[in-house]
């Protein structure tokens, strides 16, 4: 390292850290891997950067022990000032002249000593059990009270003698340390050396530095927290197994060891503020650490590793670095999950499995009898280690338990992880270590702390590491043939065992008591059991038995007896079966009646029913006035009189971003498995999307998705419904997964197989509910029939090998779809996006509400807001734990539900008029009954909030059910509020009264309408009960305002159980609203009432926590109240009312997921007035301080109304964010008139809700769970098992980090979790086989409630929108042009019905110049003497640019006879493509070929690319030899199932997108397909096309046209025929029998159609006609057949519209030009050349030239082609820029040309390219007088050149015998010469007449020939020239620019 430069960045290591890190992210044990650049940041002052893979080290004694860190995937960097000098000894234990320095080598040799020197033993890292010999002046050695040493360093080598090292620095390397931190004396130089009696140097009391020893060896025994396990490199317990014990040797303890408990007081104080804040600050963590004391090394035993209060070096030490608190268990004892065995106890056949060594041997033992009256709980025996005695007696009163006899055993195996650093070299941690550190686990719990066997496993595996740290990193480093010799200490034996163990638990106060045994455990059980009924153990919750007489091994188990901590253990044991079973026979054995009769006896006013009564009697007939509903107020009217609330607006129904985005990224996984090379899911094959939904069954949920199903129009989008959708046809594609889902499944896989072109998505929503294997179904079922199903139905074979199903599991906890067994690949798994980029900061998709999780409560709570959102009650726990004592027989499920039920009696009884009952309930439930009354009042149409009070086991909630109804009743409150009992299997009852509210609130007319999901229950004052063992994702209406958790089953708690009990409350909040405030607002603020949207503003929406910095300024100033304030009874003073619309619009529950979005309506919250009676919470301190704003408590003006808004009709609404900016500035007008408003004190829930999510109380236990988080800052809770039905692969397992992603998380689960037999996957593969994932399968996991179903929903519309785009096309569709300018007679094919051309009557047919192709609309046109040529506009010419933007298209559905680009994959082609997985990727050779051509002056070499697998096309000298022709065959031959014809296709830029597998438009017949490319684009065509021919144009044509293409590809084939001709002439055969055709296509051609005629008569002009998708071949074939065909030069066909007309296909054949597909004779052109310069209009030029050559075109006017609109390359692959300037700014055409010599802008584009297309913008500057003259058209000879569509050309040919229209009476007005050659003479020209003015445009190669040309064809005879006149295309002189000269007619 080397470098201390404070603040240097060690640029070089930028990418090693990076990858280190990410590695160390994933495979790290340590909760938080540092960040990457604070590993390439030195801190000034900070010169320990120990650089390894993941800790950060806080003090000397880490350091020493861990070497920087626990990863043992990344290498340390060694810390070294200077490398070691050449040639010398690097060896660790030598110095550097290569003497030994260890003690174990050199303890009996003589050392030379000088005076005031001593030996001291230096630990050197890379040798952590050895001792190195050192010589120091004592003088630079502290005292015995670690004072006094002088700064610096003086010592001497024992080695080689070497003396006066002056720097300890010098002195480490000089022996080898190999630091990787800067040396420092204090760390290195830990113990004395003295010699003993026998002379031998051995280890002696260690140098007390600065006092950090002395402080850290206080001899407490371990009593407190985590700091004993740290996560961190810091070996406490490293070193034990390896260090020497002293059960032989006691006489060694010194001073320092004595007295045992002396600190323990310390320590407990130290624990007990650290405890209850849930906080980690740094005073209780060092305390903690400090009291945290143990024994010295020779006693093996807690070392640890802490040196005080931190120095002002560390720096980096901060509340979450790796310290006390993080060491399994949370930060303090009290918030501690405690839990409830949640680690403890997932095993749901935990009691089916029993340990195989662990049999019960030796003397029965005898449980007493009344052991349960007697001590109030049972006792829970946990099995350790060897034997366990049988049990006999009365065993209902125990429990005994294999579990923690598992978590030994998993211990015990070394992890897979660890196998390659060899089993002899690392051994497994010893029982004597485990049972030793479990007793320090158990003395550090507090009194309210239940033991976690996940904290037991990380805690051995912390110390296994520690103490192999160095053999690991030494095989990392380098494997060693042998295993390094083995520590000569001795481990913790046997016998020291007991007395080890019991000094650990002398200091903890009676809560862990050791009993010894002599012979067995049985004695030791017998003698707890004494103890127990003596009552002799009543302070003690743990005893640890121990009987270690057995020679080799001990037995040992533990029984847990503290009452607490035994009843939650014991609960936590039970399935949830089990439990429903128990709380069932509990209430049907009427042993429940003991509680109802000690409840009646605590109301000193007698039992609560007479109270009741008496109540009821004297207010019959009278309801409370202080509860009158103010319904009747007539506040605010809309037009029909009904009382309107103003907080309702129509949220806008639609996908949020978020899910739009969701889906996008479901799309494209879908996408990416289609276009894997595996061939899973052929996409092109479909033509249509259906689906099914799986859910879980609960009605309210199924009623709950045919709702978002029917609102979201997927159906109709789906074309599975028509206009009408029926309530029936929704059904169809929602499965309940209950006894009737086989039937509705099976018709499903019937529609699956009869239907192959349709994809079927079967949709596996709440997929972590139900995992059970149907294999073990019936073991499991216990009378529950819907268990199992999952797999029944979504794995059986037929969904499997279906390949037309996909298969999408959806869930919030998707933990138990991610283990080793999976079926859903990693890349196959879609996690909701965040929502801030994390990087960034920048939101990511900007949306209105911010969703409010899990996280979001998390970070509320812990911010110290003031009114947290997650509460627990604890005055209902004392009194839940208090008759726990008192009926220990019952469960606490049970006694927890009867006393909330109490609860809810007495606080409904106090707030209607019986206050003496305020005293009979909680704080809690007062607050939440007062705000359930007081709520309807507040609004004008009564809506009130609901308050869920979740009991999930169901004849517990009917008991709360019925009893509360009863309260309500006597209380004459029926018609307040509602109560609703959910549960899942049944529907919602809802009052009469209440739905007449709900259909008024609604504006529902149906008389026949229920509410059937709870999202439709929304403003209803209700509470709703609701039942079930889990939640199945029903979702929750927004005026939720209090979700009562506190009888959720917290005994037994995984992650996803508290996840999902947890995820009801979750809620989106509007992100709007806050915003909006003004200044006038601001003032009004009630801290104690407010829960701002603010705070989450910023957060990430994920699972994973935010972080607290990133919180808005807003809310900082605000939480000064720490009260559940909002408990108040008064009306509250409303800030804002009338924000809302004039017309109270219903709010149908908004879609999906999103229901629950609250609306963003207005500051209402944010402005309402402190001045409300705020009760205290017990024990919290005063009442809340008042904002300093507030004038008085007198309720205030609402500040959020315009001046003119008072009737409240034209209020400002901002139910969208486009109106933010009105009624921002609205709100911050105050408005004093608005003072007399009625509603100034009213405000609705409904409006709260919007802004603030529900209040959430908890269990004590849960709640410390959820708070309590690591030193990462993740909840306790996630570190949990994550499911029931999985388990831990290995206890050797990293903890989770809080800084992993959703995909991180995943992989750590699919490599750290099983399943356990019963689950699904169990059966599924051997670990480690990627092809166990089902190709189809997909999980999405997103957090609960966040709008999943939405996003699945869009998922199917996009999907079904893709399927339709990929099975259709957009293809040109325009109308011929130029049509009106033919109308003479004996321009027609008269023989209306042939097939073929009769070729005598097509001679006599005359050539039609015209082009009516639409793709030269802006051509120009070509005389002839048949038109009659209008002289008026030709039309606008249109801007290049436009040119492919504005051509018509129409999308046509792809037909089975279609050509296809590189994404089409089916069965049929795969092998036709070369790229079946059976098939080798296709071999393919290269051969050249090469041929001369006199017009290019020298010979061709043209490259073929040949497949093996399309070798018989071609002929060759030998097999592999030279290539001498391609295979042509015979006009005569009559194959059907093959084509003659070879088709070239020329093609650039398209290798993915053009159309060249021909396989479907061959309908499957053999043919020979060439596609012909450029030689810079040969490897991409090879790789995307590997089984297609391939002809590579030579390189000089790397930048030429289309031209150069079609005329190599005529010229080859010419030179072929001629050389088959040769060939076959000599097996006999004539050259005229060769088939002399080829066709060259387009590489957009797509389809081809067929007209069928239906003639009346023959010469009638009524027929009909249709049109019909034909294959390539039916057209080639009928064509091929035409007799007489080899008369014909050229074949087309017409090109497809849509608009086509009558008369357009009324004659079969004409005569005129052909494009895009032609089918050439290359004997009859033979003299016809397509011109290689041209890149426009060429296939014009060469029809031209064809048929002056007296040559016959045909086109078949009854078949068409059509082209497919492509977007990329072709002839747009061709970019005209500046050939010097950086900038790409386009270039105008007029900048295309240039004078001769002058400095203008030279451009990077081919001359011909430029000249064209100047000609065709601007060759109006050359022609002036042919504009729009189409009377006296341009002469162009020899060629065609598109001037613009205003400018008509003649073509004349100067070929002798050349056919051409007569111009006698043709007078032109423009010469145009294009490259002319020989032909062209000066006669030729005088025959042609000028207009005066007339002008012309000579075109050579250069200036010279320019001039040889004007001279040899006596120009200036009639053409007059200026010097100015001459021009060059703006190319650079290497680029060889075109020239041309411009004259006028004399």
């Amino acid at each position: 390292m080397g470098n201390s430069y404070a603040g240097q960045l060690k640029t070089t290591r930028f990418e090693e850290v990076l990858h280190n890190s990410i590695e160390a992210s994933l495979r790290s044990n340590n909760l938080v891997p540092r960040p990457i650049f604070s590993q390439l940041y030195l801190e000034a002052e900070q010169h320990l950067s120990s650089l390894e893979g993941g800790s950060r080290v806080d003090n000397e004694e880490e350091e020493e022990e861990g070497e920087g860190g626990l990863e043992p995937n990344s290498l340390p960097n060694p810390y070294q000032l200077h490398p070691p000098p050449e040639g010398c000894c690097t060896t660790d234990g030598f110095c550097q002249a290569g003497k030994d320095l260890r003690l174990v080598s050199i303890s009996n040799e003589p050392i030379d000593v000088p005076a005031g020197f001593l030996l001291v033993g230096a630990k050197s890292p890379s040798l952590p059990d050895q001792l190195l010999v050192c010589a120091v002046d004592r003088r630079f050695l502290p005292d015995d009270d670690g004072h006094n040493a002088l700064l610096g360093f003086s010592g001497n080598c024992v080695g080689c003698g070497k003396k006066g090292f002056c720097y300890f620095t010098e002195f480490s390397n000089h022996i080898n340390l190999k630091l990787t931190t800067q040396p420092k004396k204090q760390k290195h130089l830990k113990y004395y050396l003295v010699r003993n009696a026998q002379g031998t140097l051995t280890k002696g009391p260690s140098i007390c530095w600065k006092g950090s020893e002395f402080r850290s060896r206080q001899p407490a025994a371990t009593t407190c927290s985590a700091s004993l396990f740290p996560l961190d490199s810091s070996g406490p317990l490293a070193a034990f197994p390896g260090e020497p014990v002293p059960g032989t040797n006691p006489g060694v303890l010194t001073g320092a060891q004595a007295g045992p408990a002396s600190d323990h007081a310390s320590l407990s104080a130290a624990v007990g503020p650290a405890v209850l804040n849930g906080k980690d600050s740094p005073k209780h963590q060092q305390l903690a650490k400090n009291a945290l004391a143990a024994l010295p090394r020779p006693s093996a035993l807690g070392i640890l590793s802490n040196s005080g209060p931190p120095k002002k070096r560390h720096k980096g030490w901060s509340p979450e670095s790796p310290s006390a608190t993080d060491g399994g268990y949370p930060p303090s004892g009290g918030s501690r999950a405690k839990y409830e065995g949640a680690g403890v106890s997932c095993a749901p056949q935990v009691g089916l499995v029993g340990p195989a060594s662990a049999v019960a041997s030796g003397e029965p033992v005898s449980v007493p009898d009344n052991l349960l009256k007697i001590c109030k709980a049972k006792p829970v025996i946990f099995k350790g280690h060897g034997n366990f005695p049988y049990l006999c007696g009365n065993l209902n009163d125990v429990v005994v338990s294999p579990l923690l006899y598992t978590c030994y055993q998993n211990s015990q195996s070394i992890s897979r992880a660890y196998e390659q650093y060899g089993a002899s070299a690392i051994q497994p941690i010893s029982e004597e270590m485990q049972l030793l550190l479990t007793v320090y686990y158990l003395v550090q719990l507090a009194a309210d702390q239940v033991p976690l066997m996940e904290d037991l496993e990380q805690i051995f595996l912390r110390s296994w590491r520690e103490s192999h740290l160095t053999e690991i990193r030494q095989y990392q480093q380098a494997p060693q043939p042998f295993p390094a010799a083995p520590s000569a200490a001795a481990p913790v034996t046997p016998a020291q065992l007991p007395w080890l163990a019991s000094l650990a638990a002398s200091s903890c106060n009676d809560s862990v008591h050791v009993i010894e045994c002599a012979y067995s455990l049985a004695e030791g059980l017998s003698e707890m059991f004494r103890l127990l009924v003596e009552g002799k153990l009543a302070k003690t919750n743990y005893v640890v038995i121990i009987c270690a007489c057995r020679n080799a091994a001990i037995d040992s188990c533990i029984a847990v007896t503290g009452k607490y901590q035994a009843r939650i253990l014991s609960e936590s044991l039970l399935t949830p079966a089990e439990y429903q079973k128990e709380v069932n026979y509990e209430l049907v054995t009427g042993k429940v009646d003991s509680l109802g009769a000690f409840f009646s006896t605590l109301c000193p006013e007698g039992d609560i029913d007479i109270l009741l009564d008496k109540f009821h009697q004297e207010n019959q007939g009278h309801i409370p006035s202080s509860l009158t509903a103010s319904v009747t107020k007539a506040t605010s009217l809309d037009v029909s009189g009904a009382p309107v609330c103003t907080s309702r607006h129509l949220e806008p129904r639609g996908i949020r971003p978020f899910q739009s985005a969701v889906a996008q990224k479901l799309l494209s996984h879908v996408c990416s498995i289609a276009d894997s090379s595996t061939q899973d899911l052929d996409l092109g094959s479909f033509e249509k999307v259906d689906f099914l939904i799986c859910i879980p069954p609960s009605e309210v949920t199924y009623q709950q998705t045919l709702f978002h199903v029917w609102h979201s129009g997927v159906l109709l989008e789906l074309g599975l419904d028509k206009e009408h959708m029926t309530r029936q046809r929704v059904e169809q594609h929602v499965l309940k997964l209950d006894i009737e889902a086989q039937t509705k499944f099976k018709a499903f896989l019937q529609n699956s197989f009869q239907n192959p072109h349709t994809l079927f998505v079967l949709i596996h929503d709440h997929a972590h509910w139900d995992l059970v294997s149907s294999a073990v179904h019936n073991l499991y079922s216990q009378g529950d029939p819907s268990v199992g199903w999952v797999d029944r139905l979504l794995n059986c074979r037929e969904v499997k090998e279906a390949p037309n199903i996909v298969t999408l599991h959806v869930t919030s906890f998707p933990y138990a779809l991610q283990t080793q067994h999976t079926l859903v690949s990693p890349y196959n798994e879609i996690h909701w996006p965040a929502s801030y980029g994390h990087a960034s900061g920048v939101d990511l998709y900007h949306e209105s509400k911010k969703y409010f999780g899990l996280s979001e409560f998390i970070e509320s709570t812990l911010s110290g807001h003031s009114l947290p959102l997650l509460r627990y009650d604890s005055s209902f726990e004392a009194m839940v734990t208090a008759l726990g004592k008192r009926f220990p027989r019952l469960h606490s499920a049970v006694i927890r539900t009867f006393v909330l039920v109490q609860h809810y009696a007495a606080a409904l009884m106090a707030v209607s008029g019986l206050p003496q009952m305020k005293n009979y309930t909680s704080v809690e439930t007062l607050e939440i009954t007062q705000n359930l009354l007081s709520s309807p009042k507040q609004c004008p149409c009564g809506h009130g909030l609901m308050v869920l009070l979740r009991v999930p086991c169901s004849p517990l909630a009917a008991v709360a059910y019925e009893r509360l109804a009863h309260v309500r009743a006597r209380l004459a409150l029926e018609e307040h509020f509602e109560i609703i009992l959910g549960s899942p299997s049944s529907g919602i009852t809802v009052g009469k009264h209440f739905v007449k509210q709900l259909k008024m609130w609604q504006k529902i007319e149906d008389a026949e309408w229920r509410p059937q999901t709870y999202l439709e229950l929304e403003g209803l004052p209700c509470i709703l009960i609701f039942s079930g063992m889990d939640p199945h994702g029903e979702s929750l209406p927004r005026s939720l305002r209090y979700c009562d958790l506190r009888l959720i089953n917290s005994s037994c708690l995984v992650r996803t159980a508290l996840e999902q009990e947890l995820g009801l409350a979750a809620y989106f909040v509007s992100s709007e609203v806050p915003l909006e405030k003004g200044a006038g607002n601001e003032a009004l603020e009630s801290d104690a009432e407010k829960l701002s949207s603010t705070d989450n503003e910023d957060e990430e929406l994920g699972t994973e926590g935010s972080t607290s910095e990133k919180r808005s300024p807003v809310k900082r100033e605000r939480s000064c109240s720490h009260d559940s304030a909002s408990s108040s009874l008064s009306s509250k003073a409303s800030g804002s009312a009338l924000l809302g619309e004039a017309s109270a619009q219903p709010t149908r529950p908004p879609q999906m997921e999103q229901a629950r979005s609250p609306q963003p309506c207005g500051p209402s919250e944010e402005g309402r007035a402190p001045g409300e009676k705020l009760r205290p919470r017990a024990g919290q301190g005063p009442a809340p301080v008042l904002s300093r704003h507030s004038p008085g408590l007198a309720p205030q003006p609402d500040c959020g109304l315009r001046p003119g808004s008072q009737r409240g009709v034209q209020a400002s609404a901002t139910s969208s964010s486009s109106q933010l900016s009105s009624s921002g500035s609205s709100s911050s007008s105050v408005a004093p008139a608005a003072g007399m408003l009625v509603l100034q004190a009213s405000q609705c829930s409904m409006t709260k809700a919007c802004q603030q999510p529900p209040v959430v109380f908890l269990p004590k236990l849960v709640y410390d769970m959820v708070m309590s988080t690591d030193g990462s800052g993740l909840p306790k809770a996630a570190s949990l098992l994550p499911s029931h039905s999985v388990m831990w692969a290995s206890s050797f397992r990293p903890l989770l980090s809080k800084t992993m992603t959703s995909t991180e998380q995943s992989l750590y689960y699919r490599q750290w979790t099983v399943p356990r037999p019963s689950h699904m996957d169990y059966g599924n593969r051997a670990e480690g086989r990627v092809d166990g994932f089902h190709p189809r399968r997909l999980l999405l996991s997103g957090p609960p409630q966040i709008g999943k179903t939405g996003a699945y929903l869009q998922f199917l519309s996009i999907l079904s929108r893709m399927l339709i785009r990929l099975t259709e096309v957009d293809v040109y569709d325009e109308e011929e042009i130029n049509i009106d300018l033919r109308e003479d007679a004996d321009w027609h094919y008269v023989q209306l019905s042939d097939s073929w051309p009769d070729l005598e009557l097509f001679k006599k047919l005359p050539f039609d110049y015209i082009i009516h192709d639409p793709k030269y609309d802006d051509a120009s046109l070509i005389c002839s003497h048949h038109q009659r040529v209008k002289s008026e506009d030709g039309g606008p010419s249109r801007k290049p640019e436009d040119l492919y933007m504005r051509r018509q298209t129409a999308r046509m559905r792809l037909s089975k006879y279609a050509a296809y680009n590189t994404y089409h994959h089916c069965e049929q082609c795969h092998q036709y493509m070369g790229f079946h997985p059976r098939y080798q990727l296709y071999e393919s050779s290269l051969h050249a070929f090469a041929f001369s051509y006199s017009m290019l002056g020298e010979e061709v070499q043209l490259h073929f690319i040949i497949p093996k697998s399309k070798e018989h096309h071609f002929v060759f000298s030998q097999p592999g030899g030279q290539l001498e022709s391609m295979r042509l065959p015979l006009v005569t031959d009559k194959g059907h199932e093959y084509i003659k014809s070879p088709t070239f296709t020329p093609t650039t830029g398209r290798h993915e997108h053009g159309l060249f597998n021909l396989y479907h438009a061959m309908d499957g017949a053999s043919h020979l397909h060439v596609l012909v490319v450029k030689e810079y684009e040969m490897a991409i065509y090879k790789k995307y096309w590997p089984n297609h021919i391939m002809l590579v144009l030579p390189s000089v044509f790397n930048s030429a046209g289309v031209g150069a293409a079609h005329f190599l590809i005529k010229e080859l084939s010419y030179h072929n025929l001629e050389l088959e001709r040769n060939r076959q002439e000599e097996l006999g055969i004539k050259p005229q029998d060769i088939w002399p055709f080829i066709v060259i296509s387009d590489d957009s051609c797509v389809m081809w159609n067929v007209v069928d005629i239906d003639g009346a008569g023959e010469r009638s002009r009524e027929f009909s006609w249709s049109e019909r998708n034909v294959s390539l071949k039916y057209i080639m074939q009928h064509i091929e057949a035409s007799p007489n065909i080899t008369h014909y030069a050229l074949i087309g066909l017409r090109k497809w519209s849509g608009k086509t007309r009558r008369s357009e296909v009324r004659e079969p054949f004409s005569r005129c030009h052909v494009h895009d597909f032609v089918i050439l004779n290359v004997d009859l052109t033979q003299n016809v050349q397509y011109n290689q310069n041209r890149f426009t209009c060429d296939d014009v030029d060469f029809n031209l030239r064809v048929h002056s050559a007296g040559l016959l075109l045909c086109r078949f006017n009854r078949f068409s082609v059509m082209k497919k609109q492509i977007a990329v390359g072709g002839h747009r692959s061709f970019h005209i820029t500046s050939k010097v300037s950086e900038n790409s700014t386009a270039v105008v055409p007029a900048q295309y040309i240039c004078a001769p010599d002058s400095k203008h802008t030279l451009l990077a584009a081919p001359a011909q390219l430029l000249l064209e297309k100047f000609l065709q913008h601007h060759s109006h500057r050359l022609f002036p007088l042919s504009l729009k003259n189409h009377g006296h058209p341009v002469l162009s000879v020899d060629c065609y050149l598109n001037l613009g569509s205003q400018i008509s050309v003649c073509y004349v040919s100067s070929r002798p015998h050349s056919l051409n229209i007569s111009c006698s009476d043709l007078i032109f007005s423009g010469l145009l010469l294009y490259l002319c050659d020989s032909f062209v003479g000066a006669g030729f020209l005088k025959k042609f007449h000028f207009l005066k003015g007339a002008t012309l445009c000579v075109i050579c190669q250069d200036r010279s020939s320019l001039r040889q040309t004007v001279v040899r064809l006596e120009l200036e005879d009639e053409w007059q020239f200026r010097l100015r006149d001459e021009f060059q295309t703006a190319n650079a002189r290497e680029d060889r620019p075109l020239f041309f000269l411009t004259g006028r007619h004399i």
